[in-house]
């Protein structure tokens, strides 16, 4: 397939190529399209021969890079223009560096979302601070083995000072053990596995040597709030997706810890693992942390504690009681790309016993080495033995920002949330069903004259809308058995103006699908 002649050259791209080289570009493209343009004629050959491009590479991606960013305050969250992507065909002779960056540009271009930018409101992403996106720049062109001290010293130390910090913002002892992951889900997975070895010491085996098999079900408690990213952990971990017992008192699913309590002295003393939530994703609320670290203790269960983007309540006093108890628990998780706002993907565990941590990830080759306590294996405390060095951005951001400049961006993002809510409150035609507990704002559209059926596939259909439209981004969820939406506010560019677009465009598009639907009744009645 030819691909088309780009909509606008970049000056800057032009400037990086010699006239000839441009000249020949062109000629090529006219040939047969971009995608068969090679500054060596019609072969690439081994990439070493490429190597005199890498600084223009760089600098082609900077410059373009600038323009993005430039733009990412007020462009649409989805681009008008779908483009379908760059091409899909294996090449058996490449194209060169230039022509495949170009073409991811413009790809990129009609079809990424700028989920980057300060009115994205979905699945509770930030951006990338300045800082951040510097440094995470700076690990590629490192390119740094983050297993151990043997592999980069440089790239181990970061990562511990950078654990070391995050302890310190969440109020998290200092001795406990911490690891880099890639996100919630994986954080989750290594407190749980910490939970899994725990658990089966206690029955007297070894499950990380020895698996699972002759084992009791493991008991998993929780309420209506646990999150996929915990369930898929149990899955993979072989504990099962299905085991966790929700105690739950209401239709938001608040937690029962009364009849927690009865179930856990009905095991007699047996080993249990509870998992707490601290920012439920389609409310903002937080699980009892305190009341379930009691529990925990009187019943000497283990208490994970998911805190994904819930943990950053912990920077400001007036939410840091959210997070009361979290020194109680016995490990945690949290992101790094939702709050934190590094790039995609970060996150981070924390295991309140070091032997334990390490023990449900320690494997072992000679040619792996041996380090000493004061140097953690980071290889060893988490699932992946080959890391990129994703701490090097969470310590540029802390250094550049420290721990006031969060607070204030936690704050603004606070307040921003309960103006989004008070706007809700003010609308006729819109809904606050839940309380703004921290900064996500659960709301539906709803007009009066329909019942509760024709509210959930009006919103499911205005959620839709939201998405196809562009302008901002959220979707839907349920919420004590509503469709609803839930968007959540953790970007460090966004401002007022960019949160009062929520409450604008959802009316605007909820009274346009209104007046659709009011006009295909009445073309209904007429047949």
């Amino acid at each position: 397939m030819r691909a088309a002649l780009p909509r606008k050259w970049s000056r800057e791209f032009i400037t990086t190529l010699s006239i000839e080289s441009t000249l020949e570009r062109i000629y090529r493209v006219r040939l047969g399209g971009l995608r068969s343009f090679s500054p060596y004629g019609f072969r690439v050959p081994d990439p070493l021969s490429d190597h005199e491009h890498l600084g223009q590479a760089l600098r082609l991606v900077l410059n373009e890079a600038e323009a993005y960013l430039a733009a990412v305050d007020s462009a649409p969250v989805r681009p008008p223009a779908r483009g379908v992507g760059p091409s899909d065909v294996m090449p058996e002779q490449g194209a060169g560096t230039m022509a495949a960056l170009d073409e991811l540009i413009e790809s990129a271009r009609d079809g990424a979302t700028r989920s980057t930018g300060p009115r994205f409101f979905h699945f509770v992403m930030g951006g990338t601070t300045p800082a951040a996106l510097g440094a995470d720049w700076l690990t590629s062109t490192l390119d740094q083995v983050a297993f151990n001290w043997v592999s980069s010293p440089f790239a181990a130390r970061v990562e511990q000072i950078s654990l070391d910090w995050l302890k310190s913002m969440f109020g998290l002892p200092a001795g406990w053990s911490a690891v880099t992951t890639t996100g919630a889900t994986s954080a989750n997975l290594v407190g749980l596995a910490s939970a899994r070895r725990w658990w089966g010491l206690k029955h007297g085996v070894d499950v990380d040597v020895d698996g699972l098999a002759g084992l009791p079900a493991m008991p998993v408690y929780s309420s209506g709030y646990l999150h996929a990213s915990a369930v898929k952990a149990l899955g993979m971990l072989g504990i099962g997706r299905h085991t966790p017992r929700l105690f739950i008192r209401d239709a938001a699913g608040r937690l029962d810890v009364a009849a927690l309590g009865r179930a856990l002295g009905a095991l007699g003393g047996a080993p249990a693992v509870l998992i707490a939530t601290a920012g439920d994703v389609n409310s903002g609320d937080f699980d009892p942390i305190a009341e379930m670290a009691e529990l925990a203790e009187r019943h000497g269960a283990w208490l994970h504690v998911d805190g994904a983007f819930g943990l950053f309540a912990a920077l400001s006093p007036k939410t840091e009681h959210c997070v009361g108890g979290i020194e109680r628990a016995h490990s945690v998780a949290v992101d790094g790309h939702k709050w934190l706002n590094v790039p995609y993907d970060t996150g981070f565990a924390f295991v309140h016993d070091p032997a334990t941590h390490a023990g449900a990830f320690t494997a072992g080759a000679a040619y792996l080495g041996a380090e000493t306590l004061s140097r953690p294996v980071f290889g060893f405390l988490g699932p992946e033995m080959s890391r990129r060095a994703r701490a090097i951005p969470v310590w540029a951001t802390l250094r550049a920002y420290g721990r006031d400049g969060y607070r204030e961006m936690v704050e603004r993002h606070l307040a921003l949330a309960q103006r989004v809510g008070a706007q809700v409150d003010e609308s006729p035609d819109l809904e606050l069903l839940s309380e703004v507990h921290l900064n996500v704002v659960c709301f539906r559209y709803r007009p009066p004259g329909l019942d509760e059926a024709e509210l959930d596939e009006l919103n499911r259909k205005l959620g839709a809308a939201v998405l196809e439209d562009g302008r901002i981004y959220f979707g839907t969820t349920e919420y004590s058995g509503k469709v609803a939406f839930r968007p959540a506010i953790v970007n460090w560019r966004t401002r007022e103006q960019d949160v009062d677009l929520i409450v604008e465009v959802t009316r605007e598009l909820g009274a346009r699908s209104m007046s659709t639907a009011a006009g295909g009744n009445k073309k209904a009645s007429r047949a």
